[in-house]
């Protein structure tokens, strides 16, 4: 039996070991959908709540519009155009209108990935595009605490001064806010890195409810939800694609409110119940872009913990093409295996702060507690594997082999879309 799997711009087809038995984890169809041109006008003419978009840019100064960066697959080619144009009917001028890539802490988006980002040349021809610099104190401005885990608020100037603010983005499970999109893109998107820093110490990742798919008791949810109240009017526009990167879900209006009727859509299609654990599990990175970088990579190697059996075998494929990731990740990966899981843990659980990218090395102590990982990936080179504190395979059919052998058991689940689909090992209600 053959499997294809997303990898890279590609993907990648792996012929299963002759006594594999396989459970193939697939996200169901979604519903016909309108055309995407069509889903955005009603979008933003029919708001989940608040006003419409065409009344919200009336009587407005200027606005800024949040765009997720290179690591999301957002469409943006879809709704840039269309809403930037209402604002400028709306007599916003074109110098008054800023589309603010949010980065986090990531590294800027520039030149040819600026331009793939957007989509569009007419946005980058007719307005500001720039990137989010968490690390730059003076572009940010100080909301104060939040009251309920004391975390400290700084946004970008360039979103808080806006007259209008729409934060855009893609709705998909995320391993420790639940989901993405909707107020993940002000905060850890547009925020200072001490308010990400914050959000990424062991005081919010080793909380059990800062998981995937998880909105209740969700301590990074809760204050994200928080630090947008602080900020005031804010609106959202949510999307929803499919494995083909197709548009199958819009909703815009005020930030919570239309995030949330997202995240309700798209719980039926990547929350699916398995009704048992698997001793091997074949999963991928979610292919390009998210698997260019290691540091991505360790959220596919998260979201399936629920249906690995202890001790069991966890196989990732990622292309990793941009190599582990940032420097600050490197260090983090390098300390991970000098120390060793244990004590690398304790030297985190003191901080207030995290150092930058450390959390998701962090993040990685959780499947190296629940079993063996093995990576395959064909971007990095020795140097860089030698940092990730994993097994390496070189072959995934034998890798897969290897498991079976091991666990004397042929019953193996695969998941070909990675962390877009969350696996559960709970039955089918």
């Amino acid at each position: 039996m053959k499997i294809d799997l997303l990898y890279g711009r590609n993907g990648i087809s792996v012929n299963l070991p002759e006594a594999a038995e396989p459970t193939v984890i697939n996200k169901p169809a979604f519903p016909p959908c309108p055309d995407a041109t069509e889903q955005i006008a009603t979008a933003l003419t029919n708001p989940v709540a608040g006003a419409d978009f065409k009344s919200l840019c009336q009587n407005r100064s200027s606005a800024c519009i949040l765009i997720c960066d290179i690591t999301r697959p957002v469409p943006n080619h879809l709704f840039l155009r269309p809403m930037i144009e209402g604002m400028i009917d709306a007599g916003i001028p074109k110098s008054e209108i800023t589309v603010l890539i949010a980065t986090g802490l990531h590294r800027p988006n520039l030149g040819e990935e600026l331009a793939e980002l957007v989509g569009d040349p007419w946005v980058l021809e007719n307005v500001a595009v720039e990137n989010h610099y968490a690390l730059n104190d003076e572009d940010h401005i100080d909301l104060g605490t939040t009251k309920g885990r004391g975390v400290p608020v700084k946004l970008d100037r360039r979103l808080v001064d806006a007259d209008l603010r729409i934060a855009t983005g893609l709705v998909e499970p995320h391993f420790m806010a639940g989901y993405s999109g909707g107020r993940k893109v002000v905060a850890p998107g547009v925020a200072h890195h001490e308010t990400i820093r914050t959000f990424h110490s062991a005081r919010f990742m080793e909380d059990p409810a800062a998981i995937e798919c998880n909105l209740v008791d969700n301590p990074l949810h809760e204050e994200q939800l928080e630090i947008v109240r602080m900020l005031g009017e804010i609106y959202a526009l949510n999307t929803v694609i499919d494995e083909d990167r197709n548009l199958v879900f819009t909703s815009f209006g005020e930030i919570i409110e239309s995030h949330l009727a997202a995240v309700e859509f798209v719980r039926a299609f990547t929350e699916i119940p398995v009704g048992r654990k698997f001793k091997t599990v074949v999963t991928s990175a979610a292919g390009y872009p998210l698997d260019q970088t290691y540091y991505q990579t360790v959220k596919g190697m998260v979201t399936p913990l629920d249906i690995l059996a202890p001790g069991g075998t966890l196989i990732i494929a990622s292309h990793c093409g941009e190599g582990v990731g940032s420097d600050h990740f490197r260090a983090a990966q390098e300390r991970l295996v000098s120390m060793g899981p244990d004590a690398f843990l304790k030297s985190l659980l003191a901080k207030s702060f995290a150092d930058v990218d450390e959390w998701q090395t962090e993040m990685q102590l959780k499947p190296m507690r629940a079993g063996k990982v093995v990576l395959y990936s064909e971007g990095l080179p020795e140097s860089d594997f030698a940092v990730t504190g994993v097994e390496r395979a070189t072959d995934l059919k034998q890798a897969i082999a290897d498991s079976i052998a091991m666990h004397a058991d042929p019953e193996i689940a695969v998941i070909p879309e990675g962390p877009y689909v969350v696996p559960q090992a709970r039955s089918a209600a």
